[in-house]
């Protein structure tokens, strides 16, 4: 007999759905699963045959052959067990079907016949709200209950077993449904990272309060000790709240990645990723045999933090360069390609030179080949895709036991989210929502500036010989700055802000 079951497969971070096939024919004793199975899915028919015989079932003495449809895409994961499991017994007639809904079953077995939690859920439910056909009904493991409940355009229904799953299908039971879970949580404030201590480095707080309200990429440069780590940590303080669908975009990700608290799946504070210098371009970027998502691509709507920027391996540096420009990375492999988002704000910090006191007021030990070679890890390239380059000195004492109340996060957030107001407003009828991911287009139609303006910004690339990309990013960071200032036109203070955070390339670099 000839069974059907539907279930779905996880490509990167989208889910398909993929038609089990079970076929039980006379001849000898084989099982079979095709349909290119990875390495993972063949060890299922262990897990299947002991989860089988375990719940009181009978395993077939039977040829049987598995087909997982459609057959030309690469199947990868244990979430295929649940299902294979259901279509033998199906197919052999021990249990019979009687619900009317269209079931879409996924879930990792155990030996016991205890359904186990899996990665992917996320995607997978959000994949299914896509049909909007009320007859689906999800059935996910009893640990994945809680993920499953963040779409709440859906049935979803949670299994401990495969006993129980069986029950299910002849009607001798009805499993419990899943709980729909509430949005309307605010993110805990993190009150150990507050604007308010940092004393000085107003220059640095501006810049880093622009890059957060376009979401641009910043690099802080200057000596040991002078806040760089610490101001980019207090960075996520004074971004906006996550809105639903940022929140499942960001969690569609952290769940293919096995990431996801189980108690408490909900994220709904910007990440902040910071990888340390040692890690390889595949955890960076994303890879691997069967392809992960990196860092850039768990930074997803928040922060990439690369401190002490030159350590890094030059593949990786190199690597971050279209990343950064296009907000995708894409994987190839043999049998499938995969894209994986990166929309996220690069935070880098430097010193200036191996000793890090290489123009402070503190003598600089390091020759000057020493100090070309330190700052050229750190390419041309890399370097004009960053947006906003800053210098962050060091604190003077009169600075440190200043008794004045610095500006707080909150009061920097209310401004920045002015700010992203204006661009949601002004992008409302396009596909991109902040000045960083405008293109040539959005920029002509968006930033024109005034004549005074143009000939300042003539001048400036003529004088520095500027790129193209790097005319285009401080017509963006412009942009910005007028957002935050709630002006509709670009002015000349505007465009002189934005080129003071286009010249340190030429002071370290040039």
């Amino acid at each position: 007999m000839l069974a059907h079951i539907n279930t779905l497969l996880i490509t990167g971070i989208e889910a398909s759905p993929v038609i089990v096939e079970v076929d039980i024919q006379n001849g000898l004793p084989n099982f079979e699963i095709v349909g290119l199975a990875s390495t993972a899915i063949k060890e299922a028919r262990e897990r299947v045959r002991a989860a089988i015989k375990n719940s009181g079932f009978d395993f077939p003495n039977r040829k049987i052959i598995v087909n997982l449809s459609p057959a030309d895409m690469k199947k990868e994961g244990s979430h295929f067990d649940l299902a294979i499991a259901v279509g033998i017994l199906l197919a052999s007639e021990q249990i019979v079907n009687n619900t009317s809904k269209d079931l879409f079953i996924t879930g990792e077995l155990s030996l016991d016949g205890t359904v186990r939690k899996i990665p992917g859920i996320l995607p997978m439910a959000l994949e299914l709200a896509k049909i909007n056909n009320p007859d689906i009904c999800f059935v996910v493991p009893y640990d994945n209950s809680l993920e499953a409940g963040l779409v709440s355009e859906i049935s979803s229904k949670q299994v401990k077993s495969l006993t129980e799953m069986c029950e299910y299908l002849e009607a001798s039971l009805e499993l419990d449904e899943v709980p729909i879970f509430n949005y309307d949580r605010k993110s805990l404030v993190n009150d150990n990272y507050d604007f308010a201590d940092v004393k000085g480095q107003e220059s640095a707080k501006r810049a880093l309060q622009i890059a957060a309200a376009g979401l641009h990429n910043i690099l802080l440069i200057g000596p040991p000790g002078g806040g760089k780590t610490m101001l980019a940590r207090r960075m996520p303080s004074i971004m906006p709240e996550m809105d639903r669908e940022e929140i499942l975009e960001t969690m569609r990700i952290y769940s293919v990645a096995n990431l996801l608290n189980p108690d408490n799946p909900l994220i709904n504070s910007r990440p902040f990723r910071a990888p340390h210098k040692n890690a390889s371009s595949a955890s960076i970027i994303g890879g691997g045999r069967i392809p992960r998502p990196g860092e850039i691509t768990l930074a997803q709507n928040g922060i990439l933090f690369l401190d002490e920027l030159p350590e890094f391996n030059r593949d990786v540096l190199e690597a971050l360069r279209q990343p950064l420009e296009d907000k995708v990375v894409t994987v190839a492999r043999t049998h499938s390609t995969y894209t994986f988002p990166a929309n996220f704000s690069l935070v880098a910090s430097m010193n200036p030179c191996p000793c890090g006191f290489f123009g402070s007021d503190k003598e600089c030990n390091c020759t000057p080949l020493q100090i070309s070679r330190y700052i050229n890890r750190v390419s041309g390239p890399l370097l004009d895709r960053i947006d906003i380059q800053v210098e962050v000195g060091r604190v003077n004492y009169d600075q440190l036991t200043d008794k004045a109340t610095n500006e707080s996060s909150a009061t920097i957030k209310e401004k920045v989210e002015i700010a992203r107001t204006m661009q949601a407003k002004r992008f409302k009828n396009s596909n991109i929502k902040l000045n960083s991911e405008m293109r040539p287009k959005e920029v002509k139609k968006y930033c024109q500036i005034d004549d005074k303006s143009e000939q300042l910004l003539k001048t400036a690339f003529e004088k520095f010989t500027m790129s193209a990309r790097a005319y285009d990013r401080i017509l963006k960071i412009a942009r910005t700055i007028a957002d935050l200032e709630e002006s509709p036109d670009i002015r000349l203070p505007h465009i002189a802000e934005s080129l003071k955070y286009r010249t340190l390339d030429k002071k370290y670099w040039g």
